[in-house]
Formats: C-alpha cells, sequence, structure tokens
C-alpha cells in the first residue's frame, strides 16, 4: 500500500490540534475536505485513528502510533529534500547533533580547519531523541550518551563520565562533599519512570522546588549551575557512557572525516 503524503500531512495537523476546525484553518481547507481525507486514511490503513465528539477529537493507540510515525516520516523527507536543494547549489553540509551538557566546539574547529567548504548545522538533542535524527535524516553525526538503540548505528567509545546527584542547597545531604547510591534510599528520585520531564530546566525547577532529586551526568551539572543547587558526585553509580554515532549506512567523506577527527579530539578531553 502507498502512503498518502498529503492524507498523512492533514492526519498530523488534525493530531495536533485535536479539532477539525483548527486544524482545517491552518491547512486552509475546508473542515469537510479535511474530514473526508481523515475517513479516506482510516479506510486504507484499515483502522480507527480518531474517536469523534462534538468538541474534540481524541487518538486511538493507533492513532497515537501514527502521529509518533507522521513526525519520523516528515522529518525524513523534509531532509531529503534539503539535501536535494543543497547538492543543486552545491552546498556541502555537516549536521552535528549533541546530548545537553557535551561540547563539540573543539571538534568543529579541527574539522573545519581541514574542511573549510563544509557548512556545519548544530542539533541540539532532547534526552529522548538522542538516536532519532541520526535515523531520520535530520543530523549526519551524533554525540551521545547511553544507553540508547544503536541498532543501524556504528558507534565509536569516547569515554566515560561521573553522575552526580541534583539536590537542593538546603537539603540535609548537600552538606556532604560526595555521596553513595546507598545515602539516596528513600529519597524520590527524578527520572524517566517516576516523573517524566520535558527538559532540564523543567527537572531542576522540581529539584530546586523539593519535589525529589535528579541523578545527572557531569558536563550537565557543570553547564546548568545555578545558586539554588548543588550537585554531589556519587561514587558507586554508573558512569555514563559518551561516544560519536553515525548510521551505519554513511559513507559521505565528510561525515568518516568528521568521525575520524572527533573520536581523536573529543575522546583526548
Amino acid at each position: 500500500m502507498d502512503l498518502d503524503l498529503r492524507k498523512l500531512r492533514y492526519f498530523a495537523a488534525l493530531a495536533e490540534h485535536r479539532h477539525f476546525g483548527r486544524a482545517a484553518e491552518q491547512l486552509y481547507i475546508a473542515q469537510p475536505v479535511l474530514s473526508r481525507q481523515i475517513r479516506a486514511l482510516e479506510q486504507e490503513l484499515g483502522c480507527v485513528l480518531l474517536v469523534r465528539t462534538t468538541r474534540s477529537v481524541q487518538l486511538t493507540p493507533a492513532g497515537e502510533q501514527l502521529q509518533e510515525e507522521a513526525r519520523a516520516v516528515f522529518a525524513t523527507v523534509d531532509c531529503a529534500v534539503r539535501r536535494v536543494h543543497e547538492v543543486d547549489r552545491g552546498v556541502e553540509r555537516l549536521v552535528i547533533a549533541f546530548a545537553p551538557g557535551l561540547h563539540v566546539s573543539e571538534a568543529m574547529r579541527v574539522f573545519t580547519a581541514a574542511h573549510p567548504e563544509v557548512e556545519i548545522e548544530l542539533l541540539r538533542l532532547h534526552w529522548w531523541e538522542q538516536d532519532a535524527p541520526l535515523r531520520d535524516g535530520r543530523a549526519d553525526v551524533g554525540y551521545l550518551r547511553g544507553q540508547f538503540d544503536d541498532t543501524g548505528l556504528r558507534t565509536v567509545r569516547l569515554g566515560s563520565e561521573p553522575r552526580v546527584a541534583c539536590l537542593p542547597v538546603t537539603h540535609a545531604l548537600a552538606r556532604r562533599r560526595s555521596l553513595r547510591l546507598a545515602d539516596l534510599d528513600g529519597e524520590a528520585v527524578l527520572d524517566a519512570h517516576t516523573r517524566r520531564t520535558s527538559s532540564l530546566e523543567e527537572k531542576f525547577e522540581l529539584v530546586a522546588a523539593g519535589h525529589g532529586i535528579a541523578l545527572v551526568p557531569r558536563s550537565v551539572a557543570q553547564s546548568y549551575s545555578r545558586p539554588d543547587l548543588v550537585f554531589r558526585t556519587v561514587t558507586d553509580a554508573q558512569p555514563a557512557e559518551l561516544c560519536l554515532a553515525v548510521a551505519a549506512d554513511r559513507r559521505e567523506r565528510r561525515v568518516l572525516d568528521f568521525v575520524a577527527l572527533a573520536e581523536r579530539t573529543l575522546g583526548a578531553e
């Protein structure tokens, strides 16, 4: 079955707004047209995507899955179109994705000195999508922390960094110079299992407000220093692994050269 990208874009707009009228307005089409296209998409897929009410639209589990798939599809399509235009204009570009707290500037300087003709673009990653941009084409190379799904990726280990506990400055453990995991027994640790947050800034706000503590890599702590929080090394916590990652089928010279140069530069830090 060939998936109609136009119908998929209609569905993505509806999934975002959860309202036929607002989605139709964004798409510059009439609401009845949008309704017919969504019904046609459901028929083509053979499953119900929406639960319609008089006031709103709710996604079924299949609809939620399609919304996630649509984001990846459109990211891939947009990146493919961009690369076609770049080739047409004779532009060489390298998109480097990096996890919060990690610094790739030294590797960029070394690479640019060797390849001044290549334009570099940076993509700051969210914690929940480390490997996704490498798969959908938004990024060529990633400077990442484990753990993530490395299926279909080639990874180069660069080292590791300790994890530290983020605590309110008023916390009883804040007076200690270092901690062990046993010291944190009974503490509410904010992680993906206990309380999902959309950003590190949100997580640190919750910690500062006394809603729990957090375990983060040391480089994150160094990048988000603030007076109402303290960071203490947890001596027996599993360290965070650092690596470069690239899709296994990427063979462009600029990509391979950056990985080789970054391995020598970042691995020496």
